[in-house]
């Protein structure tokens, strides 16, 4: 059986959805709409077919729908379909997108579903939970990096102001604009004087 590069990623979606019906449903009231979904310089074209399965959108097809995720945010937005819209950038057929953010939201329970049938319920569900972590794991790692580095540069080095420094040089800020307006009334009621 020969490989074909292009029908590759529909094949991939295809056994994902082959046993859930009513996933293929909701994708079958999209019945010939095609959808790209860009991933850095990978792309896949997905036609929608009468049964709800994809298949490669024929070459030069008008797709209905671009999606575009950023490689760097691929593994965050598989961690949590349910940051969708915070990673995914949709163009062009809204209905389709929203069918297909729905979808995304199991994503994954199908992943847990398809380690349960192989390893067992148990360990399918450790082993789905330890990918999910895993994925999410570069995220968590800059989230506190950022955070490490604030805090230094809050703390330790000095280069960031507290809060309640600012407060305070906003008061003293305050009073010295009062004593300047006061300083200068009473130097302009000098010079006014006979």
């Amino acid at each position: 059986m020969k490989l074909d590069p292009a029908a590759f990623p529909s094949d991939v979606a295809n056994r994902v959805l082959g046993r859930e019906a009513w996933a293929r449903d909701k994708l079958a009231a999209h019945v010939g709409r095609t959808f790209v979904v860009r991933v850095g310089p990978a792309t896949a074209t997905f036609l929608i077919g009468g049964d709800g399965s994809l298949a490669p959108a024929p070459a030069g097809a008008p797709a209905d729908l671009e999606l575009t995720i950023s490689p760097v945010h691929l593994p965050a937005l598989l961690s949590d379909p349910r940051q969708w819209n915070e990673h995914v950038v949709e163009a062009g057929d809204a209905a389709l997108g929203g069918t297909l953010k729905e979808l995304a939201q199991t994503l994954p329970w199908f992943v847990e579903a398809a380690f349960a049938r192989a390893l067992g319920p148990v360990a399918g569900q450790r082993v789905a939970d330890a990918g999910r972590h895993l994925l999410a794991f570069p995220a968590h790692a800059a989230t506190r990096l950022a955070d490490s580095a604030g805090r230094y540069a809050r703390d330790e080095a000095g280069l960031v102001v507290r809060h309640d420094e600012l407060r305070h040089l906003a008061e003293q800020t305050e009073v010295l604009a009062q004593r300047v307006d006061a300083l200068e009334a009473r130097v302009a009621a000098l010079t006014t004087s006979p």
